[in-house]
């Protein structure tokens, strides 16, 4: 009986450590797709008049 219980033990944890990093990916496209980033500088004045470059990352 204790054979039993102990192999039942064994085989469940066995199970489980395979379907644990199956969980762990995600959706995307991250080895097949390299996303094109680039930084856009877009320029403004403020209320006195001076001048603000705000930089803003664009990825494609």
């Amino acid at each position: 009986m204790r054979k039993i219980v102990l192999s039942a033990a064994i085989a469940a944890v066995a199970a489980l450590s395979f379907a644990a990093p199956s969980q762990a990916g995600g959706y995307g496209y991250n080895g097949y797709h390299q996303q094109y980033c680039f930084i856009k500088k877009i320029k403004s004045y403020d209320y006195y008049g001076n001048l603000v470059i705000k930089k803003i990352r664009i990825c494609k």
